[in-house]
């Protein structure tokens, strides 16, 4: 295609509108709903100009980006309205068309208000190809939409020529992490730190963070356990001319585990306070705050008993107190002085999640309460002290019954999981960790040594698991206990074992590494040779209907039987066995009475 030709297609397709708008829902996994749409654009199927890359690369080049981007905004706007979506619109706006000449203010307001959508509905999502030169400039025009009512977007934060300068001097509403820090984040420990160190910035800046391009279950459950409450991609949405409008029928994706956490959810922590309506006058809500002095807070209402906001005493109690403020606002629907940005979660997360996000709310205040839901409609209050006093119990009682040296939960913790395992008939692969040669090695390198390597090898063990979803646990001395739940349990077993490796190969002495072992005496004082440190896993393939046929005990005996079966392969070793066919063979007699994990029960520690 010749640059004319180019040219000629792209006129023609601003002439005649041919762009076609696809919406991605954004969704929020802890209110369990459809919080907003990201608009995206492409060019007509038949042109060469159908990918967006292209479609724009040719705008920027012909000086057309500013047109082909106004034309963009009007389509998404109007699919927007006509297919009437909740929650908020995200604009791509290339921060280079704002600075250009031909640019000017008050279109997109127009088109806005031609279609009837407010401009606190919108978000302009800035999306940046190129390096900003003048950034000064672009802070006036994003002023601009800003006091117009405005939120802005900073995408693909990470990728860009200066998006982490942008995100400071911009102090942008939302920031969106690139694509590639979330992919294959449940196997990577760096960009689990990438988007730790995300979250802990937007805390400092009070900007909502957004995961987008998720594509795995896997990678969802890590972002949740996070903290990451907004999230999208393909994996629960893809671009649609006319994607799903609710949430419904992704209800199973958000909590394919809901039978699991329903035991571990909000139920003692719901207040039963009745809500108001948005349309309240805002005197109805200042006279119950007097009535109810103990309130803290309200939650606001629609008619579908859906939560929209919540309002707080303390906060409405000033607002009040300014001059004029009762002559203003004393007559006006609650709706208006409502605190949107308000914390609603589902009555079946867990305890543990929605601790994390509370911390992760820099705005958060411990008198204010935040809002409880089931199955989104509002069902009560709850308040964040109690939900610090729940946390701290648990904490208490884990370290309680903790490996004094690692800290992670013992035999105690361990068995508690496989009951919990069994009781909601869940499925999962158990898998018990042995270290090889690791008493031969305390006795060349010293304790100390064998206590890095322990320590190291339950920081690696962490680092595998989905802190929603899995469980590890030390069983004592070098042995440990792994429950993943997840579908590539044995590339996350791979994982552990590359990453046991590369600690290992910083504590051993040169001459060790090159001859591949090393000499140390036996249990009977005699010098042998031992192969450097390895890992063997006995793994247990645990069904739905498990506890019919076995009592948690007997779990822990079958996959200390598949560890001894390991050790008897030299180096790295899985063996993994399907509960029923061990059940079904001669390989195993398990004891009729339950027994109790012991660090003493493998043959040995070399």
């Amino acid at each position: 295609m010749t640059v004319n030709e180019q040219r000629e297609a792209l006129l023609a397709i601003l002439r005649n509108d041919t762009v076609t708008t696809l919406f991605q829902p954004i969704v929020s996994t802890l209110e369990k709903r459809i919080v907003g749409y990201e608009a995206l654009t492409r060019g007509p199927s038949n042109s060469p100009l159908h990918s967006p890359l292209t479609l724009f690369a040719t705008a920027r080049h012909f000086g057309l980006l500013t047109d082909l981007e106004i034309l963009c905004r009007r389509r998404a706007i109007q699919g927007f309205c006509e297919q009437a979506f909740e929650g908020q619109l995200f604009l791509n706006v290339s921060p280079e068309s704002l600075l250009e000449q031909q640019h000017y203010p008050g279109r997109t307001l127009a088109i806005l208000k031609q279609a009837g959508l407010k401009p606190d509905q919108v978000v302009i999502e800035l999306t940046e190809h190129s390096p900003i030169d003048n950034v000064g400039l672009l802070q006036s025009a994003l002023h601009h939409y800003r006091d117009m009512g405005f939120s802005i977007a900073l995408d693909d934060l990470g990728a860009g020529y200066s998006s982490l300068r942008l995100w400071t001097e911009l102090q942008p509403e939302f920031v969106k992490i690139d694509r590639h820090f979330i992919d294959g984040i449940h196997r990577d420990p760096m960009k689990r730190e990438f988007v730790g160190s995300i979250l802990n910035m937007a805390k400092a800046s009070r900007s909502h963070v957004i995961a987008e391009g998720i594509e795995l279950p896997e990678e969802l459950r890590v972002l949740e356990g996070m903290g990451v409450d907004w999230v999208q991609g393909y994996w629960l949405g893809r671009p649609e001319p006319a994607p799903v409008a609710s949430v419904g029928t992704m209800l199973a994706k958000l909590n394919p585990e809901e039978s699991e956490t329903k035991d571990r959810g909000l139920h003692s922590l719901v207040i039963p306070v009745n809500g108001v309506h948005v349309e309240e006058r805002v005197s109805q809500v200042l006279q119950r705050f007097q009535q109810q002095p103990s309130l803290n807070s309200l939650a606001v209402l629609d008619d579908d008993n859906v939560p929209v906001g919540t309002v707080h005493c303390h906060a409405l109690s000033q607002a009040m107190l300014k001059q004029y403020a009762h002559e203003l606002h004393a007559r006006k629907p609650i709706g208006h002085m409502m605190d949107k940005d308000c914390l609603a979660v589902d009555v079946h997360q867990s305890l543990q999640r929605v601790s994390r996000l509370l911390t992760s709310r820099a705005r958060q205040r411990l008198e204010e309460d935040f809002i409880i839901t089931q199955d989104g409609q509002y069902l009560g209050l709850g308040r964040v002290i109690d939900v610090l006093r729940q946390i701290t119990e648990l904490q208490v009682r884990q370290a309680q019954f903790a490996n004094p040296l690692t800290l992670l939960p013992g035999n105690i913790s361990i068995q508690e999981c496989l009951d919990r395992l069994l009781s909601n008939g869940l499925t999962a692969h158990l898998c018990y960790i042995d270290l090889d040669s690791f008493k031969p090695f305390n006795d060349v390198y010293g304790y100390g040594k064998g206590d890095e390597v322990l320590l190291g090898l339950a920081h690696i063990l962490r680092d595998c698991c989905d802190p929603d979803l899995d469980f590890v646990g030390h069983i004592g001395g070098d042995d440990f206990m792994l429950v993943l739940r997840c579908q590539d349990w044995r590339e996350r077993l791979d994982v552990l074992n590359t990453n046991f490796q590369a600690l290992c190969r910083q504590l051993y002495k040169a001459e060790h590494i090159e001859g591949g072992g090393f000499q140390a005496p036996d249990r009977d004082g005699n010098w042998r040779w031992y192969d450097l440190l390895s890992l063997s896993i006995g793994v247990l393939a645990l069904p739905d209907d498990a506890s019919e046929k076995v009592n948690a005990s007997q779990l822990a005996e079958l996959a200390s039987h598949n560890k001894h079966e390991a050790k008897k392969i030299r180096g790295f070793s899985v063996v993994c066995h399907y509960l029923d066919d061990l059940l079904d063979s001669s390989l195993v007699a398990l004891s009729a009475e339950p027994t109790s994990l012991k660090n003493s029960d493998r043959p040995n520690q070399g």
